[in-house]
């Protein structure tokens, strides 16, 4: 044992060298794999604030994972001016170089996303690609007149010729495409120097912006990521969902099923489907927040609706559905106005407009038909409570609190809104069903004596949630 120690040890000089080449040799792919890191952030869509915050989450990641640079591969047609403003002053500020690529072909940065594609440190184009068109509009896409013209005009042209100057761009270009909507496809913006370079894949992406000397915080810094590995950082679900009520198609979607479901609730009351219309209302109305809403569309859309669900209660012969479809249509092709620097290009595709439209017609035309068909239907009851939610009369029950003249009562097996049909009745008085408001019973006291209608009551009768033994019947 002793001698095999010792012959190990007597072998170790010679082995170090081998081990040393055999180390260098294992450790070599992961030295290139540790090689420069680019970030790529995929950004479409309406600018908004999930938008905004998904940029800054994504450059501030890059920045402390040590990343050589960061790629927003841009795709919008624009959106708010405050969260426009947000991304860009994040650009600006970048402590690594951040490179916006609009793509892929056929892709656009007009409006808000010029303003985002100047402020980056590298400003690429895929062949295809447009950018430009960010005269401003006022809010809901009205025109801007007289002096308010001219200040927003003048605060849009400052900023984006900051932007421009900034990195050494056309700053006059800049200014036109809000002064005049001027926009270029990707050889004419090169040409006129408003942004950098072409590019058709991410590859030729990071060839172009090799070796470039850019600023950085205000600092010269030359960008090394020949070779890098790229690494994508999408959005998370929630900002994926958060992000999609501003698609100008799904908040129209949204819009027209919380108006169905609202209306329906006036129509045929049941609690469910105005919660829920109410709620799809409410996240139509967060995506209408970053598009250029024209209220006169929206108007002509729930007219539209409206009259649809009139048909089948006021026979026109189909006079009223197809004026109800005529109002659908053009205020849904009227939804939304034209772009500028706070608002997007919006409009809704004609195949959704379709769709909607005629699931409008079948909502009002069958949905409601069928409720007012309900509503002359005798109830069929079922345990005492009919199919249409109503009590049948002659049920009886137990005052929860005091009908002065309407309060609870506890019957069928749980409690309702109820009022006395004559003057007041107090808590713990036994009560008889005797007509339905809706969903107000309207009651009457039980005479309790000997020959009053209590003799009539079942063998056992609901009082305080248990059962107790009744007087018999006669």
């Amino acid at each position: 044992m002793a001698r095999r120690i010792a012959r190990l040890v007597a072998s170790l000089p010679p082995l170090v060298p081998a081990l040393a080449v055999a180390v260098a040799v294992l450790a070599a792919p992961t030295a290139r794999a540790a090689g420069p890191v680019v970030y790529v952030l995929p950004t479409t869509g309406v600018v908004d604030g999930v938008m905004a915050s998904y940029v800054r989450d994504g450059i501030a990641k890059a920045s402390r994972e040590g990343a050589a640079a960061v790629v927003i591969e841009l795709d919008t047609p624009g959106g708010s001016l405050a969260d426009m403003q947000r991304i860009s002053e994040t650009i600006l500020g970048a402590p690594l170089p951040t490179i916006v690529w609009v793509a892929p072909s056929g892709a656009w940065a007009a409006s808000a996303g010029t303003f985002i594609t100047l402020a980056a440190a590298v400003a690429v184009m895929a062949p295809g690609t447009t950018i430009g068109a960010a005269s401003p509009v006022g809010p809901g896409g009205s025109d801007i007149t007289g002096t308010e013209a001219t200040k927003v005009v003048s605060a849009a042209t400052s900023l984006i010729r900051s932007y421009a100057e900034a990195h050494g761009r056309n700053a006059d270009w800049a200014a036109s495409t809000v002064e005049r909507a001027v926009s270029a496809q990707a050889s004419q913006a090169v040409a006129v120097h408003a942004v950098d370079g072409i590019a058709a894949s991410l590859g030729d992406v990071l060839a172009f912006a090799d070796g470039r000397t850019v600023k950085v915080a205000g600092r010269d810094t030359t960008v090394h990521v020949a070779g890098a590995t790229t690494l994508t950082l999408p959005m998370s679900p929630w900002q994926s969902a958060l992000h999609l009520l501003s698609d100008a198609d799904i908040a129209f979607i949204l819009f027209v099923l919380g108006a169905f479901g609202l209306l329906l609730e006036l129509w045929h009351p049941n609690f469910l489907t105005g919660i829920g219309g109410g709620i799809l209302l409410v996240l139509a109305f967060i995506g209408f927040g970053s598009l250029p809403l024209n209220v006169a569309g929206l108007v002509l859309v729930l007219l539209g609706i409206a009259l649809f669900m009139a048909e089948p209660s006021i026979p026109s012969h189909g006079a009223l559905a197809l004026g109800g479809l005529a109002c659908f249509v053009i205020g849904a092709a009227a939804l939304y106005t034209e772009p500028g620097p706070g608002l997007p290009a919006a409009t809704v595709d004609w195949p959704i407009i379709a769709v909607m439209a005629a699931a409008a017609a079948a909502f009002g035309l069958v949905v409601v038909r069928a409720a007012l068909r309900l509503r002359r239907f005798a109830p069929v009851a079922i345990g005492g409570i009919s199919q249409g939610g109503r009590l049948e009369a002659g049920q009886v029950g137990e005052v929860r609190s005091d009908l002065a003249p309407q309060g609870t009562v506890y019957v069928g097996g749980e409690e309702w809104s109820a009022r006395a049909a004559a003057g007041a009745i107090a808590r713990g008085s036994r009560v008889r069903v005797v007509g339905q408001d809706g969903l107000v019973l309207v009651v009457e006291t039980i005479d309790n004596g000997p020959d009053g209608p209590a003799a009539t009551m079942p063998s056992s009768a609901v009082e305080g949630g248990r059962t107790r033994p009744g007087r018999g019947t006669a």
